[in-house]
């Protein structure tokens, strides 16, 4: 048997990244992160992907998501050690030494003698254009994640590295922190490169741009100088559009939950393994709303139907707006585009309210269900998100589309194959 790629996930989040690479046949040693429901999402991920190879193993992660067994009766499951490579720690200075003695505990557990991938992305609130704008931003910590990143490189020196991020890491402090990045990892042994991607050019049905930095040892980057760097080839989606995604599940209203499929999977769905034959819907759940939020969905999706854009905050009619401020952030709401082939950007917010992201069907007036963000970011139906519909939609919102991440994990596999 082919031997597995082997890897580390730094700043997890609840997996969109490692779900990317776990398709493409890489295997997990640890996942590094701090947020306890990411964390209990990873595990439950962990059963997901151990129990394929267990004889009604399948049967086993269905009656999870039916609500048939109890999460402990699903990890009582699976072997100890599946749970204990969710390291779940804060990463700092101090906590590092224990990590690192974790993970190589365990990778002396799988009989890896050395590591052949990093991938990760440091929370990216200090590095975005709007959170620049925040008060104080200049000293955030997490300015300097990537040092911790960083540290990972010199302790377990892999192969090759993902380092993801939005595009503003480029131009953040005036470029020194990308500059002392790319500084940092030359001067710890990689050949750097970084590009700019559109996750709607590899097969994600959302307009989001990121900054995918590869690094490779450069003994290996420079065996053969005529070898492609392993960014991938875009994967071409333009038949599809948003009501792919939407159409096979049943209307809802603010607040109401429905986890049976009303229609067959559409073409999209299915050959982006979104949902998949068996599967069973969970977390199309929408949050409540005020009825003069929803008079105001009504009202913007009518507005975007007619005119092809979405409604200022002065469009709306006075007698439904509910602030004074007619000159600044006209644009809080927006309605997701169903006959377009990318939707605004899922991020996190999403969490705090759903205004950015209005369903496009007029008679159900609400915003998106956990699922359909999901689905959105490419999350397949199968992935079960642990904890609150709050914390749902945060690690929704904070994640890599496993879809990008699938074609950046083919492209490297095809890289570390030919060397």
């Amino acid at each position: 048997m082919e031997k597995p790629i082997n890897y580390i996930d730094l700043f997890a989040g609840a997996g969109g990244l490692s779900e990317g690479f776990e398709r493409a046949g890489f295997s997990p040693i640890a996942h590094v992160e701090m947020m306890r429901e990411a964390c209990d999402t990873l595990k439950t991920r962990s059963c997901y992907y151990a129990l394929k190879n267990v004889a009604n193993g399948d049967e086993i992660y269905k009656k999870y998501l039916k609500g048939e067994i109890s999460r402990e009766t699903l990890w009582s499951s699976v072997p100890k050690d599946v749970l204990d490579k969710v390291i779940c720690e804060t990463m700092s200075d101090a906590t590092l030494p224990r990590i690192f003695e974790r993970i190589s505990n365990l990778m002396a557990k799988k009989g890896a003698s050395e590591l052949d991938l990093i991938v990760g992305g440091p929370p990216c609130q200090a590095y975005s254009i709007v959170g620049r704008a925040r008060k104080n931003m200049e000293k955030d910590s997490r300015n300097f994640l990537y040092k911790l990143y960083v540290k990972f490189l010199k302790k377990f020196s892999p192969k090759v590295f993902v380092f993801e991020n939005v595009q503003g890491l480029l131009s953040a402090g005036k470029g020194k922190y990308y500059e002392d990045l790319k500084q940092s990892c030359e001067n710890a042994g990689y050949v750097f490169l970084h590009k700019l991607i559109k996750a709607e050019e590899y097969g994600v049905l959302q307009k989001r741009r990121r900054v995918i930095i590869i690094g490779i040892k450069k003994n290996i980057a420079l065996s053969n100088t005529a070898d492609p760097y392993p960014i991938p080839n875009t994967v071409s989606y333009l038949n599809y559009k948003i009501k792919d995604i939407l159409s096979d599940l049943p209307p809802l209203k603010p607040g109401e939950q429905n986890n049976s499929y009303s229609g067959q999977p559409t073409k999209y769905l299915s050959l982006t393994q979104i949902r998949k034959p068996g599967d069973v819907l969970t977390w199309h759940l929408t949050r409540p709303i005020r009825e003069q939020d929803r008079d105001i969905y009504r009202f913007v999706i009518n507005f975007r139907r007619k005119s092809g854009k979405n409604a200022e905050y002065t469009d709306i009619p006075a007698n439904l707006r509910t602030h004074k401020n007619l000159t600044g952030f006209l644009d809080r709401f927006k309605v997701v585009p169903e006959n377009e082939h990318a939707c605004q950007t899922m991020v996190a917010h999403i969490s705090k309210d759903g205004h950015y992201y209005i369903h496009p069907d007029i008679k159900q007036a609400r915003s998106l269900s956990v699922r359909e963000a999901a689905r959105i970011q490419s999350f397949p139906d199968d992935y079960y998100f642990e904890g609150s519909r709050t914390s749902a939609f945060t690690q929704i919102g904070n994640a890599v589309p496993p879809l990008l991440a699938y074609e950046i994990a083919k492209s490297i596999k095809n890289y570390l194959k030919s060397k």
